[in-house]
């Protein structure tokens, strides 16, 4: 199965002078966990709801200054839309990631996995197997 058949297509993004608060509240009105940082429709950085709670408020930063380039991971672990299923969970797995943004040939975001995209695409085993994998402790 090719990543294109079980991401979600048309992923959110944001630009990266988005106040953390229009971030939020994107991730609330969506239901989303992490949203890329895009500029001209290309992802330079992702934000997760981690970085919003850990990068910002946790370190007691003025939240209401804090922009989406401020707080986000700035190494973006991405895979591309023509990738084999099996490619974008081992990306996963090797970066310990729970949703990866999903890129064309010409570096444009058009999706994004998540394990929930796996867990439904792919078999039980597997789908455990990669959020065991993902979800372990960090050395």
């Amino acid at each position: 199965m090719k990543v294109k058949d079980m991401m979600h297509k048309g992923a959110e993004c944001v630009a990266p002078n988005a106040t953390l608060q229009q971030v939020a509240r994107k991730m609330r009105d969506h239901d989303i966990g992490a949203i890329p940082v895009c500029e001209g429709g290309k992802p330079m950085g992702i934000v997760t709801d981690r970085d919003v709670t850990i990068r910002a408020l946790a370190n007691g930063k003025d939240f209401s200054a804090l922009l989406a380039k401020d707080v986000m991971s700035k190494n973006l672990v991405f895979c591309r839309d023509t990738e084999e299923a099996e490619d974008a969970i081992r990306i996963m797995e090797d970066n310990q990631v729970r949703r990866l943004p999903v890129l064309d040939e010409a570096q444009k975001l058009v999706g994004m996995v998540s394990l929930g995209d796996i867990s439904h695409a792919l078999s039980r085993d597997l789908a455990g197997e990669v959020t065991k994998a993902v979800s372990a402790h960090h050395d």
